[in-house]
């Protein structure tokens, strides 16, 4: 008899039920959990304010300079407790954060820029080499633009550089916040295709924060809805995109067609989730 049981997927990243405070008073997160697979895409979605980039800062560890610290819950990346170890030996491991808001050192060139993704490397210049010119083939603006400051560089070609900053650092884990704000939808759309590359290509894992919740459903392969700091839907990304209360709430869309969205009833979804 043929075995038609699916592989089992190595999961990489596990977030059981954490709390984080900010200023030892503000509560933020309350009791998120989720889990990220090996070599996939994973969107974590939810309006602004909902807890998105408060749940990466929490997996990358850099909660403490803003004044917030994991109170409850665990993080454990590849079997091992990572919410003590600082954001330097989380890199090492493997797992590097592209902030919110295109970050970039924008008195040094984007060539620059690229570079200091490799700081925590070792092994020699060929191997970093190598690694640029890998991330000039997936972002050929790059190659052009890299003797341009960047700071006087577009905000696509920031976003752009940012990523291609993270790649350096030869990451098994990117945690992505946001890589469509502030973009032209086209823009937004030549961003994913170029992650959906990465995760298929070079096997690199994707957890990125997103409010456009049509695009990012479309790229990812699992979701999971925040609301006020709580998960309160996940499942794989093609259900979430035909489940009526996200076609409603999030796509604008309902069985009578698109709505606005101010004519989206969302206290009664919300109830209805949280309940």
């Amino acid at each position: 008899m043929l075995d038609t049981a699916k592989p089992q997927v190595e999961t990489l990243l596990e977030v059981n039920n954490i709390e984080v405070i900010y200023n030892h008073v503000i509560l933020v997160l309350k009791g998120v959990s989720l889990t990220v697979p090996k070599g996939g895409i994973t969107a974590l979605l939810g309006g602004n304010g909902a807890g998105k980039t408060t749940t990466l800062k929490a997996i990358s560890n850099l909660l403490h300079s803003e004044r917030g610290e994991v109170t409850k819950g665990s993080i454990v990346y590849r079997g091992e407790r990572v919410q003590d170890l600082s954001p330097e030996a989380l890199v090492k491991r493997g797992v590097v954060q592209v902030m919110e808001g295109r970050h970039c050192f924008e008195h040094l060139t984007v060539e620059e820029n690229l570079l200091t993704g490799a700081y925590t490397r070792t092994g020699g210049r060929a191997g970093v080499q190598a690694d640029l010119e890998m991330v000039y083939d997936y972002f050929p603006r790059l190659k052009e633009r890299r003797s341009s400051q960047a700071g006087y560089t577009s905000g696509g070609e920031q976003q752009m550089t940012a990523i291609g900053r993270a790649l350096m650092s030869r990451p098994e884990m990117i945690l992505l916040d946001e890589p469509s704000m502030g973009l032209a939808p086209q823009l937004v759309e030549q961003i994913f295709e170029i992650v959906k590359r990465l995760n298929e290509e070079q096997g690199v894992t994707f957890l990125l924060a997103e409010q456009n919740t049509n695009v990012a459903l479309r790229f990812a392969h699992q979701g999971f809805i925040l609301e006020s700091g709580r998960v309160v839907m996940d499942g794989p990304a093609a259900d979430l995109r035909e489940n009526p209360d996200v076609k409603e709430f999030y796509l604008g869309v309902s069985d009578e067609g698109r709505k606005s969205f101010r004519d989206v009833r969302s206290y009664r979804r919300r109830k209805r989730w949280l309940s």
